[in-house]
């Protein structure tokens, strides 16, 4: 084989391996897994891997390539920042996860069916004409007095149509990429530094960076891929089960984010005198 050619593919795969590896890391599935926990189908949780990856392989592009190109320098307490907002990110999650399935056994709990807002379309009557338009309205068995006419409930208040489904089917996606964006800010400055050291050489260094990133956006789809198929299979199967997980996975993420924010916040003494930041 050729040794020109010889190193700068081991320095590819090993960038494409490690990438991979990257994307198991656990803060980087504990936050995947909240997001992840209330999809239905397995090419949703799959998209929904790559979708972070994309947010990840953006902000290490971006930073990781400025540090290795300029030789940037990181100061230590802003490494440490960066980290921590993902703690914070964690944190949020884990809260949002735990709060909803809370609400929603409190609602059972005392009998109370949450109010939602309904979006459709169907003809009714504007004074003489009769027309469609997509409106909401409350719930179908909404009380109502027979005196009230029927298009009290059906009134003016429209809506952009196809708005409320499809910003409901991105929501997850677009919570992915965001949490993607910032774990990468996180984690960009500490591989770009790591790879410096390493590759010395800016080119086949910028190169790595973005075999890695690669790798990042293969790993984490193989991986919401595997860890979606319980949720979907209790979702369709043993709804109970599925709350549990949802529950679990919410609390994990809560937990560990608390750990994290600890950690880096009080050990690594982010708010402290003097903070202590490794890239690893």
């Amino acid at each position: 084989m050729n040794i020109s050619f010889a190193a700068p593919f081991g320095v590819a795969l090993l960038g494409l391996l490690l990438g991979m590896r990257h994307a198991t890391d656990p803060d980087h599935v504990i936050a995947i897994t909240t997001i992840l926990s209330r999809e239905r189908r397995i090419l949703a949780a799959t998209r929904i891997g790559v979708v972070w990856g994309l947010g990840h392989t953006i902000t290490v592009l971006a930073v990781g390539a400025a540090i290795i190109v300029f030789k940037l320098g990181i100061p230590v307490r802003l490494g440490l920042a960066m980290e921590f907002a993902v703690a914070v990110v964690l944190i949020l999650l884990g809260a949002g996860a735990v709060t909803s399935l809370s609400q929603q056994a409190a609602a059972r709990l005392f009998s109370q069916r949450a109010e939602r807002i309904v979006g459709h379309s169907h003809p009714h009557p504007h004074t003489s004409a009769m027309h469609s338009h997509p409106h909401m309205h409350p719930p179908i068995d909404a009380a109502f007095t027979p005196a009230e006419p029927a298009n009290t409930f059906y009134g003016e208040s429209r809506m952009p149509k196809g708005f409320m489904p499809g910003f409901t089917a991105r929501r997850p996606l677009l919570k992915s990429f965001a949490v993607g964006l910032v774990h990468g800010l996180a984690g960009s400055a500490a591989i770009a530094l790591l790879v410096l050291g390493a590759i010395p050489n800016s080119s086949w260094a910028t190169m790595y960076l973005a075999i890695f990133c690669v790798g990042v956006i293969f790993g984490m789809g193989i991986i919401t891929t595997a860890i979606g198929a319980p949720f979907i299979f209790a979702s369709r199967r043993i709804s109970n089960l599925h709350q549990t997980l949802v529950m679990g996975s919410g609390l994990l993420s809560f937990c560990f984010g608390l750990f994290l924010a600890y950690q880096i916040g009080v050990i690594d003494q982010l708010f402290g005198i003097v903070p202590i930041w490794s890239p690893h």
